[in-house]
């Protein structure tokens, strides 16, 4: 820029093109998705990771269930579940982003999306990796113990219909 800060005196340097960001938007109504926008590698490190028209019937299940949308491609970027009696006590099963997509804060919204959905309730409860912990921390949680039960077998079980 010139001077002045009027940018007079460019000349006729050429302008920088335009930095296109993607632009994430957030649903909580999941009744019009299709499972073809959900083939993006979701459940990464599962044994037996749940078909696209699983992981829809668990969005359409839940109690709450919010997505991130990309809305250059329509596709599902991220997505968080709770369920719960709809009075004190919620669970978030899932909560998930895709690979390319982690590190710009989609988490954390969806997070903050759920929670909100969710304000009235006395206890909002997950279970997640040591690693994680801290993440949720960051969100206002507090670690808790906390006990599980996986069945491996019921996910094969589910991909056979």
């Amino acid at each position: 820029m010139g001077p002045g800060g009027s940018g007079a005196g460019m000349g006729s340097r050429a302008r920088d093109p335009p930095i296109l960001l993607d632009v994430i938007v957030y649903l909580d109504d999941v009744s019009a998705l299709t499972a073809d926008q959900l083939h993006g590698g979701f459940f990464e490190g599962w044994p037996a990771p749940p078909s696209a028209e699983l992981h829809l019937a668990h969005l359409r299940g839940a109690e709450v269930a919010i997505v991130a949308l990309d809305d250059a491609t329509g596709e599902v970027v991220g997505f968080v579940t709770a369920i719960g009696d709809g009075v004190l006590a919620a669970f978030i099963p899932l909560l998930e982003v895709l690979p390319a997509y982690r590190g710009r804060g989609i988490g954390s919204d969806l997070v903050r999306h759920v929670l909100d959905r969710l304000r009235d309730r006395y206890s909002v409860d997950l279970v997640c990796d040591p690693d994680l912990v801290a993440f949720y921390e960051r969100l206002g949680g507090v670690a808790l113990a906390g006990v599980g039960w996986r069945n491996p077998a019921a996910l094969r079980a589910h991909r056979l219909h």
